[in-house]
């Protein structure tokens, strides 16, 4: 029986090929279809040396000091999938099978390598450089899921900032990097890099030529070397969503901006926006980041699945202390199936209130679709109104600090109209 299809899919543009001189980032986190994504934030912290930190599956050593966070991420692990930095960091991964085994036992989550390189990097290259030695130092590997049944992968990531943005592709505890050159670049599921390599780890190429995969004299092509001869039925449907988003981002080169990003996250036909079997989009994220570094980054997320049947919410970090607490699952300490021995014996629920509200609004939407296009066109409209608004704070037309709690209202909003019926106009 073939595999099911489980899949995510990065993307960047850099200037020329967006708009208004800003780097746009996006991603789709494509999951088990019941598995509940949650948004939350944590400030600047600092803490003692010899501290230690409690990542998924193990404790690794923390670092003195971390920067502040936004993650879209599975309410019962430590990582994420994707999230931002209050430096201006973007960081997606990808899950991918190549012809290094994934290693038996527990290890650091590509998701625990993610929240870890924006907490410790300010920088895309700061933030490789963190995942390239922890990955060195920990490995990768663990229950990618949350079920007894065994799923495990290795990963590849995008990370981007104001003014450039890497590819990080892993086999095991090995790794190579590619430095972003053309305007507009994704990933999904697949090894990408091929001869032109800007960073590796150093014994990629004599494991290479130990396991008989690469002569040593040949041109070093790494997604051909390290490719699995019998790749994952997931790998193989990656091509033509992979294709598709490249398509479909060239088809907007120069002309990239976040509503352009939101449309390409939320494509169908192409498979990006994916809705099969028992996975699909279960959350997604849209940055704007400009390269002027006098202006704030705007991090959007969709905190509920299927991005064609959500909206985009912007969060922009300040000083503001909004609880978020609508978007966050509930919390279970010990108890937790996903913490307890042996792990992922029960099932509990993780649904945080606006994942709950969005559910129900679904369901009725079904049994009534002349209602639910109603209920999307009033939702998008919330959405046109808070891009209308980030737009007016980047030309300098309103101030950021007037837009910091953005992301609390239009939550508030969202659920309340899910509850109540739409809202009777003015600000979301």
């Amino acid at each position: 029986m073939a595999e099911p299809p489980v899949s995510c899919d990065c993307f960047v543009s850099m200037p020329p090929g967006s708009s208004h001189n800003h780097v746009i980032f996006g991603k789709n986190s494509d999951r088990p279809r019941d598995e509940v994504q949650e948004v939350v934030h944590y400030p600047a912290s600092s803490y003692p040396p010899g501290s230690t930190l409690e990542c998924t599956f193990i404790q690794i050593p923390q670092v003195e000091q971390t920067h502040a966070i936004i993650l879209s991420k599975p309410a019962w692990m430590w990582g994420a999938e994707m999230g931002a930095n209050d430096q201006g960091v973007c960081i997606g991964n990808e899950a991918v099978w190549t012809r290094e085994p994934v290693a038996p036992g527990e290890a650091l989550l590509g998701m625990d390598l993610v929240r870890l390189g924006l907490e410790r990097g300010d920088s895309a290259w700061a933030a490789l450089a963190v995942i390239t030695g922890l990955l060195e130092q920990h490995g990768q590997g663990g229950q990618c899921r949350e079920s007894p049944e065994p799923f495990s992968y290795h990963n590849t990531f995008l990370l981007v900032d104001r003014s450039e943005a890497w590819v990080l592709e892993t086999a095991g505890r090995l790794w190579v990097a590619q430095k972003v050159t053309g305007p507009v670049k994704n990933i999904s599921n697949q090894l990408t890099i091929g001869a032109e390599i800007s960073a590796e780890h150093p014994e990629l190429r004599g494991v290479a030529q130990a396991q008989g995969w690469w002569d040593g004299e040949g041109e070093f092509n790494f997604s051909q070397v390290f490719s699995p001869e019998n790749p994952p039925a997931r790998m193989e449907l990656a091509k033509q969503r992979y294709r598709g988003g490249t398509e479909l981002l060239h088809q907007h080169n120069g002309s990239v901006t976040a509503e352009v990003m939101m449309s390409i996250l939320r494509d169908k036909p192409s498979g990006i926006c994916m809705d099969s079997g028992g996975f699909c989009t279960t959350g997604s994220m849209v940055s704007i980041l400009p390269t002027d570094p006098s202006l704030p980054c705007i991090h959007f997320f969709t905190a509920t699945p299927d991005p064609s049947r959500s909206i985009f919410k912007p969060f922009i970090f300040s000083d503001c202390s909004t609880s978020m607490s609508r978007v966050v699952s509930p919390q279970f300490g010990p108890a937790d199936p996903a913490r307890k021995q042996p792990r992922f014996q029960s099932q509990v629920d993780r649904r945080h209130d606006l994942y709950k509200a969005h559910q129900e609004a679904l369901s009725a939407m079904e049994s009534n679709p002349d209602e639910g296009l109603a209920v999307y066109d009033i939702l998008r409209d919330l959405e046109s109104q808070c891009l209308s608004e980030i737009a007016a704070m980047l030309s300098g037309e309103i101030s950021g600090d007037e837009l910091g709690d953005l992301f609390f209202d239009c939550v508030d909003t969202e659920i309340k109209f899910y509850q109540c019926g739409a809202p009777s106009g003015g600000h979301p």
